[in-house]
């Protein structure tokens, strides 16, 4: 069975990580900023792609890589670097922070542990050290949200997403089940509209790091100028198309011409014999429709383990490369 019931608690228990208040040390070294880059990598900037679902005015840019993104120089005076990485050991956010350091861009770190963590307490950066409790990165964007809103200052935010800690995380189990038996055997392919693309995201990351299976994002209306193409196959490339499945995520706050292109491309591939299931994301307000959404990727991702036999928690592969990449 693997570690299918960590997995399965980890679940469970994730609504309880809305109950935690993050805690800012050095909190006198932070000024007011305008702009704001989130250096992470995997499981540990989804936190700031989801806000941006859920705030898109708000000037901030996730950073994936080494070093820092290509801005303005006067820009910089107005920028916080928020560094965040899980582990705390990730070595692009690592990189991230040292660049900001030696450039003298206002830092700040969000972290459990790790090399980040200690570098923020020695050198007296603001920080919020996340409650270490076991489980993925992945699994762990209710506390660096928490934590990221704190660190913005977003009081409010900060008091609406605590409403979260009443959330029923197993309501969706039984529904994540049904739609990995629809999704087994084939590859899964997640659509939504532009501003609710970092929710399909995250679905496919949790497919690709919980249920072991490859797994592909787009979002409207791009995919209508491109990628759909792909899709409308002559007899030759016919069984190409066949092996992948699409879900496509539905929010009623979507712009009318995204509700209606969702319409019109789930009929077109359905007349192409494509498996498509359309998912509604509902709730309260938006950060309810961000983590049920959330919740209902993770049930169905590790359904999809249990039907492959393979382990939900672990990423062996992500291990071995760190590894060999480290390696003299």
């Amino acid at each position: 069975m693997y570690n299918e019931l960590m997995m399965d608690e980890a679940i469970k228990n994730f609504s309880k990580q809305f109950s935690w208040e993050p805690k800012i040390e050095n909190e006198d070294q932070l000024l007011k900023y305008s702009k704001f880059v989130v250096a992470g990598m995997g499981g540990s900037s989804l936190a700031g792609d989801l806000l941006k679902v859920a705030v898109p005015i708000l000037d901030m840019l996730v950073h994936r890589d080494y070093g820092l993104p290509d801005l303005p120089d006067k820009d910089w005076d107005q920028t916080l670097v928020i560094a965040s990485s899980y582990s705390g050991n990730t070595e692009e956010t690592l990189d991230a922070l040292d660049v900001a350091l030696k450039n003298g861009v206002a830092t700040a770190v969000i972290a459990a542990g790790g090399k980040l963590l200690e570098k923020a307490k020695n050198l007296g950066l603001p920080y919020i050290e996340l409650q270490n409790t076991g489980v993925q990165p992945r699994m762990a964007t209710g506390f660096s949200m928490k934590a990221l809103l704190a660190i913005l200052g977003m009081d409010e935010a900060l008091k609406e997403i605590s409403g979260l800690a009443d959330l029923d995380s197993g309501l969706d189990e039984k529904a994540g089940a049904m739609l990995a038996k629809k999704l087994a055997g084939t590859v899964p392919v997640i659509y939504a509209s532009r501003k609710n693309y970092p929710i399909a995201h995250n679905w496919k990351i949790k497919f690709n790091e919980t249920g072991k299976t490859p797994a592909f994002d787009n979002y409207f209306s791009e995919l209508n100028h491109n990628e759909m193409t792909g899709f409308d196959s002559v007899e030759a490339s016919k069984k190409l198309s066949q092996n992948f499945h699409f879900i496509f995520l539905k929010d009623k706050e979507d712009h009318p011409r995204h509700q209606k292109r969702m319409e019109v491309t789930a009929k077109l591939y359905r007349d192409r014999g494509l498996e498509v299931e359309e998912v509604e994301l509902s709730g309260r307000n938006v950060w309810e429709r961000i983590f049920s959404s959330t919740l209902l990727a993770d049930w169905t991702a590790l359904s999809l383990a249990g039907i492959y036999g393979a382990d939900p928690e672990n990423v062996p592969l992500v291990e071995e490369f760190k590894k060999l990449i480290n390696k003299d």
